[in-house]
This record gives C-alpha cells, sequence and structure tokens, in this order.
C-alpha cells in the first residue's frame, strides 16, 4: 500500500438505534478503543442518530468516527459512508447511491449475494464506490470470496467489516487504509482511490450460526424477502 499513515478502520458496526443489534454508542466507541481502532464508521439500519451521537464523543475515546447508514434500498443493504442525514428507504439501488454521493458521501456494498441478509446481487449493482469483500459474519466464506471477485473484476475498492451488531464483535474485521492525514475526508478519500484493503478474522462458526439462523427467520416472516421498513431504536447513551 504504500507510504502515508496507516489507519485500522472498521466500516461496519451497529449499536442498539439498530433493530437487531445491542450496545449503547458508548460502548461500541470504548471498544473500538480498547481494539486499537483508529476510525469507525457507525452504520445502524437506516437511522444516523447514533453515529451523530458518536460525533460529539470521539475526543473523548481517541477514535475518529465517520458517520454513515446502512440503508435498506429495494434491492438489498447499502452503506453509506460519511452521511450523517437519515435517509429514504425502498428506493431502487442506483437512486441511493446517486442521492448517497449528492450527500458527499461513498456508497460501499456490504455482503453482496447473501440474500438472507438483504445483500445485493450482482445484476442489481450496477455502481457503486467499493465493495465490502470480508464480511466477519459470512459463514463459510463462500460469499466472501465471490465479493472479492467482483471487485477485482470490476476494479471497485476492497474493504473489510465487522458488521459487529454488540460491541464485543467490534474491529474483528476492518479495513486498513492510506491515508494523508487523520481526517474523515482524507479516510473517505483513501477509499474512493481504492488506498485500501480488506483484514481479520471470521466469528466463530457457531455464532455466525446463530446470526444466520435468525436472520433466515427475519426474512421469512417478512412478506416477500425484501428489505423491511426501518426499524430504528434509540441508542442509548
Amino acid at each position: 500500500m504504500g507510504g502515508g499513515v496507516r489507519l485500522r478502520f472498521d466500516p461496519h458496526v451497529h449499536t442498539g438505534a439498530s433493530y437487531d443489534a445491542r450496545g449503547s454508542v458508548d460502548a461500541v466507541l470504548a471498544r473500538c478503543r480498547d481494539q486499537g481502532l483508529d476510525a469507525v464508521a457507525i452504520t445502524d439500519h437506516d437511522t444516523a442518530v447514533a453515529a451523530r451521537r458518536a460525533v460529539t464523543r470521539q475526543d473523548r475515546y481517541g477514535v475518529l468516527i465517520v458517520p454513515g447508514v446502512e440503508i435498506s434500498t429495494a434491492d438489498g443493504h447499502l452503506l453509506a459512508l460519511g452521511v450523517s442525514t437519515d435517509p429514504p428507504t425502498g428506493c431502487p439501488f442506483a437512486r441511493t447511491v446517486e442521492w448517497i454521493r449528492d450527500r458527499g458521501g461513498l456508497a460501499v456494498v456490504p455482503h453482496p449475494f447473501q440474500r438472507s441478509r438483504h445483500g445485493v446481487e450482482g445484476g442489481a449493482l450496477t455502481d457503486c464506490d467499493g465493495i465490502e469483500t470480508f464480511n466477519a459474519w459470512a459463514v463459510t466464506g463462500v460469499q466472501n470470496r465471490r465479493a472479492a471477485v467482483l471487485a477485482r473484476q470490476r476494479d471497485y475498492p476492497a474493504l473489510g467489516g465487522s458488521d459487529a451488531h454488540h460491541p464485543s464483535a467490534v474491529g474483528t474485521a476492518y479495513t486498513e487504509v492510506r491515508t494523508a492525514d487523520e481526517t474523515v475526508d482524507a479516510v473517505l478519500d483513501a477509499v474512493a482511490a481504492g488506498r485500501c484493503q480488506a483484514v481479520g478474522s471470521s466469528y466463530p462458526l457457531r455464532a455466525s450460526l446463530r446470526k444466520y439462523a435468525a436472520a433466515v427467520g427475519r426474512w421469512v416472516r417478512s412478506d416477500d424477502g425484501a428489505p423491511g421498513p426501518s426499524q430504528a431504536r434509540s441508542p442509548g447513551t
């Protein structure tokens, strides 16, 4: 990756503001500090309320906060990095990418191909700014490998993320970023330019299977398997 400042950045972390996650903003940031992360993106489902709160507390924990949100599009989930506005939901993938870019953010596709987790399929993935090629919750690693192949074929930046839904999982996987300096703009510029690589490990198989089973249950209970409406909660303190 060459010279520059190297940062350990987890771009995919949830707090209790997500309907399927636990943990306060403070608990997540404390875990980031303890794990030696330099930067983190709080990406709750369809709400940036916890991300906005985290920005006000970053100095307390010495962790750079990249605001973000995981958006439920009509075609699957999409990370908006660098965006602190609550998004519209249920819109087509391409239109949501435009919405993110109009606000100066990056559109990164998390866990593609994983339908039970609302991953975007290759056919719907027409344009984006990056692919999560290593998601720590992948059960077998097959879909991570498919994501890595897609990123190489289309020359998209490759990111790794913990997809943490509990503070204890933060930093299991992350993205190593080479930046000009330690600012949000520098991190986003580096990711957009592909000065990044996925790093980390998967969760234990038993934990991954439990999460997979829960995700399948939510998907089966939905009307048609499509991403449902936002079920955001208060992020706590």
